[in-house]
This record gives C-alpha cells, sequence and structure tokens, in this order.
C-alpha cells in the first residue's frame, strides 16, 4: 500500500492561497449578505410617501385628509387619510384618476388639483345626465369593465374607460369617476 506524499512546499503554498482567498472574500461575502436581497438584484429604492413630506394637503369632504405627492411634472400621488391610518391612495401620471371610496368620490389630476364630493351615482349601462348639461352614455364592455362616452350637443368630449380599476377625469371644471362596476358620477367644482 502505497501512500503518496505531496512535497512539504507545495502543501504550504496551497493551504497560503486557500487561506489568503477566504481572508479577502470574507469581508466581501460579509457584506454582500448584509445587504438588502432588493438592493442585491439591482432593483433601486425610490422615496416613498412614508420618508418623503407631502407637496400639500386637503380636507376631503368626509373630513378625512387628503396628503398628495408631486412625484415629477405631471405625475401626483394623494393618501386618503383618516384618524392617522391610510384608507386610499391614488396616483395621477400624466393623466387625472379618481376613486369611489365608499360613495366618496375622488378626482385627482395630473396637475395636483383635488375635488371631493358624495354621491350623484347612477348605475350603467345607460344615458345619464351630467350637472353640466351633458350626457353620460355608459356601455359595458367585459366583466368589470365599462366605458362612459361624456356628450355635449351631440358630439363626444371626454370617454373614460374603467377597466379593472375606477378612472376619472376633470372635464373644464366637472369631476367625473366611472367604476369597473359600471357606476358614474359627477360634480361641477
Amino acid at each position: 500500500m502505497s501512500t503518496w506524499k505531496a512535497p512539504r512546499r507545495a502543501v504550504v503554498r496551497a493551504l497560503t492561497g486557500t487561506v489568503l482567498t477566504a481572508a479577502l472574500l470574507a469581508p466581501a461575502a460579509t457584506a454582500l449578505a448584509a445587504t438588502p436581497a432588493a438592493h442585491r438584484a439591482g432593483v433601486t429604492a425610490t422615496a416613498t410617501s412614508t420618508t418623503a413630506s407631502p407637496w400639500r394637503t386637503v380636507k376631503l369632504v368626509d373630513g378625512s385628509t387628503g396628503k398628495i405627492y408631486k412625484l415629477g411634472a405631471h405625475h401626483f400621488r394623494i393618501e386618503i387619510v383618516y384618524r392617522g391610518a391610510v384608507y386610499a391612495r391614488l396616483e395621477a401620471n400624466q393623466r387625472d384618476a379618481g376613486v369611489n371610496a365608499n360613495n366618496m368620490f375622488v378626482v385627482l389630476t395630473a396637475d395636483g388639483e383635488v375635488h371631493s364630493w358624495f354621491g350623484g351615482g347612477h348605475s350603467g349601462p345607460g344615458s345619464f345626465k351630467l350637472p353640466d348639461g351633458s350626457t353620460a352614455k355608459i356601455t359595458k364592455v367585459g366583466p368589470h369593465h365599462y366605458r362612459a362616452q361624456i356628450v355635449y350637443r351631440g358630439a363626444v368630449y371626454a370617454t373614460l374607460e374603467a377597466n379593472q380599476r375606477d378612472a376619472g377625469m376633470n372635464g373644464n371644471g366637472m369631476f367625473v369617476v366611472l367604476t369597473p362596476d359600471g357606476e358614474i358620477s359627477a360634480s361641477l367644482r
């Protein structure tokens, strides 16, 4: 039975290389383990409303507070806060957005304007008179998908699509919200 014996110099060289490699890689491995997974994957964190301060705040019609955050040019977010808790978030990015929050309708424009009101909802499909004298023609496109055409004097002035989420707009001072279940409500400024 023969045993292979490596020369002592080769063993010392191999062990020294292993120890040196471990000494150099250990701090990098420790730093990598301490880094959040999202950062390691190349995901960068953006400032959220919990770390940023509101651009401005408004009182909504139900007494809650709307904290408005400016995220960029024509890009705003509102958090609807009541008794310290955030009940809804709405984001308007290059276009207006709206929500039906328990029969309180809220529209946030792409310029950061907010309007809220109660009630006035009509359920479609069908045609309904709006406060400015125009008519909303609501059609069902699919499950949880409705379309409203705002018609004035025979011409379509605007179209809202509520596909799986509420939609809203400011049409020359008349604010409109359409839900994906076909409910529409409008209010004048």
